[in-house]
């Protein structure tokens, strides 16, 4: 049981390093200003819910996509460590380009589906964090995971309904110099990805999905 607890432990810190509710606060308030409280509420329900299943799907039968494909461990990690990493690196070089051009996009519903679940919630980086904590996960694992994902949107969906008074409180200033942090943890994380795939691709001779 105390393995489970410090593995649960793991996933969430990984899930919440690459999904930061607070680093996720100005994506949403450049994407929905526009809308009213009540419209803000439904936006944030639909992007969390539906970034939720994406990143299940993968969880649940990413090692059939695997197998379908002749996909790799090691090259995913490889790839997916990369991947992560320059999203780090972009976050510590704080370019705001993205959510800029992000704010020129017509107001509009569907912005909980794109870009808000995918790719700000369910991008690249939660879908290759999941995928890395399923590699030889049974049953329960899988079942953490699924929770710990669950839980990060249930915290990104709070923070975003409540995004106006956490900017007030914490302060834009303060909003910048967390999101760095966490370009810092991501990049991190995605490095120790690249080089678990390095080791895992080169110096271990038999490895399984």
């Amino acid at each position: 049981m105390e393995n489970v607890w410090l593995f649960a432990i793991a996933v969430f810190t990984g899930f919440f390093a690459i999904n930061s509710p607070i680093g996720n606060i100005p994506v949403f308030i450049s994407l929905t200003k526009q809308a009213d409280r009540k419209t803000r509420k439904n936006i944030s329900k639909k992007a969390t819910f539906t970034a939720f299943i994406i990143v299940s799907g993968f969880v649940i039968l990413g090692k059939y996509i695997f197998s379908l494909f002749g996909l790799t461990i090691p090259a995913f990690k490889i790839t997916g460590g990369l991947l992560i990493f320059f999203v780090g690196f972009e976050m510590i070089r704080a370019q705001e380009a993205s959510i800029d051009n992000q704010s020129e996009i017509n107001f509009n519903e569907g912005i909980s589906t794109s870009p808000l679940a995918i790719p700000i919630l369910a991008g690249p980086g939660s879908i290759v964090t999941a995928m890395n904590y399923t590699t030889n996960a049974g049953y329960l694992e899988l079942l953490v995971i699924l929770v710990m994902f669950g839980l990060i949107m249930w915290l990104n969906h709070l923070a975003f309904i409540s995004s106006d008074y956490l900017v007030r409180f914490i302060g834009q200033n303060k909003i910048v110099v967390i999101e760095k942090i966490m370009g810092l943890i991501i990049a991190i994380i995605g490095t120790n990805m690249l080089i678990q795939g390095i080791k895992l691709a080169f110096f271990t001779e038999d490895f399984q999905l």
